[in-house]
């Protein structure tokens, strides 16, 4: 295939798949029950970090995952709402909510410090970094840390990707995805830190099957530097918004 054949390709792709009935079968719907905007930053953050395996599956404990919070996430959160919860109850596959609650008085210190996450972004300055997801998941780290001092140091993985230098972070990329961009078909777009030519495609191992396929992606491994050759090679067919590819690699994959 040529380069204007796989674009096309890719913009057909993207077309059919953005589109609202792709919203019920995703996680994506979870932060889309909520119109404010801390509801919104943690029901992604959260379905996001538990996006791995089957779908219905995905969605199945996501929403279990959100009436634990009452269905308000934020103030859950901020009354420390999970600190009632049994440490060993399974949330999702390995993620307990030991890890839950691990997750939540960081992102607790992160609203008390700065209101929001969009303003910690802010704050970190993400935007003049080349690599805004990890700048951001490294300054959540640094959070989680802090206010988790007597906590097994294991339990921060299982919330967020612990090695920068080579994690392609799939599902903080697929969150920023849902808060960045603007089209507002599927994704939120309540996000105005970054803009959606920052954004980087949300890599798994399907996505690179795919890409590989479409010759997008020429290395092996699913990991941060392949993160880099495929959305540089879609940047090329639309800088301004390189990540609407996403929709068309998950589509693809039914085709070839």
């Amino acid at each position: 295939m040529t380069e204007r054949d796989i674009k096309d390709l890719l913009d057909t792709e993207a077309a059919r798949i953005n589109s609202p009935s792709f919203i019920g079968d995703d996680p994506v719907q979870f932060p889309r029950r909520f119109s404010e905007l801390r509801d919104i930053e943690i029901a992604s953050l959260l379905s996001a970090t538990i996006a791995w395996g089957n779908r219905k599956m995905i969605c199945r404990d996501c929403d279990r995952m959100l009436s634990l919070m009452d269905n308000q996430p934020y103030k859950y959160m901020m009354d420390e709402g999970y600190e009632d919860l049994p440490d060993d109850m399974n949330i999702h596959r390995t993620f307990f909510t030991k890890h839950f609650k691990y997750y939540l008085r960081g992102l607790k210190k992160v609203y008390d410090e700065c209101g929001s996450l969009q303003e910690f972004a802010r704050k970190l300055d993400i935007a003049s970094d080349p690599a805004p997801a990890w700048k951001l998941v490294e300054g959540i780290n640094m959070k989680l840390a802090e206010a988790n001092p007597d906590q097994p140091v294991e339990y921060a993985s299982r919330c967020l990707p612990q090695n920068l230098v080579t994690s392609a972070l799939k599902r903080v990329n697929m969150a920023l995805r849902w808060l960045v961009r603007t089209d507002g078909i599927v994704d939120m777009g309540v996000w105005d830190v970054i803009n959606p030519s920052h954004l980087y495609i949300p890599l798994d191992v399907h996505v690179g099957d795919i890409s590989r396929e479409l010759g997008l992606l020429t290395r092996n491994a699913n990991d941060r530097r392949s993160v880099n050759e495929v959305t540089d090679h879609l940047r090329r067919f639309n800088p301004a918004d390189p990540t609407i590819y996403d929709f068309a690699l998950f589509g693809i994959g039914m085709k070839l």
